[in-house]
């Protein structure tokens, strides 16, 4: 009797590395930018290893990757919202809902 794996959000690793490049971050300013270090176990591989996909992030680091793009947490984790085009957000962003079916939103309206 195992437990099945919980799910995960597949574009999460593709909104991190967005999160990441549209601030104009290397991995390690990236690590610096989120406040943390190789004391609290996170290196360079930790955060490639998140935009890859091969690592799943920490909650406190999901918080401070939404921190740092002034979205929320909701917007990085939720496969039907799109992170705004222009980051760090201002106003904060909640995300904005996708079309069914995958496609992109042309011109679609951002949640408040």
């Amino acid at each position: 009797m195992g437990r099945a794996p919980r799910p995960k959000p597949a574009r999460l690793a593709e909104k991190l590395a967005h999160v990441r490049n549209a601030l104009g971050l290397s991995q390690d300013e990236m690590l610096a930018r989120l406040g943390l270090s190789e004391a609290e176990g996170l290196f360079r591989s930790s955060i490639s290893g998140y935009e890859r996909g091969t690592r799943e992030p920490p909650l406190p680091v999901l918080l401070e990757y939404a921190r740092a793009a002034h979205v929320s947490v909701e917007a990085l984790i939720d496969d039907g919202l799109d992170l705004p085009a222009r980051l760090p957000a201002s106003p904060k962003s909640e995300g904005i809902r996708r079309e069914r079916g995958g496609k992109k939103p042309s011109g679609g309206r951002k949640r408040r």
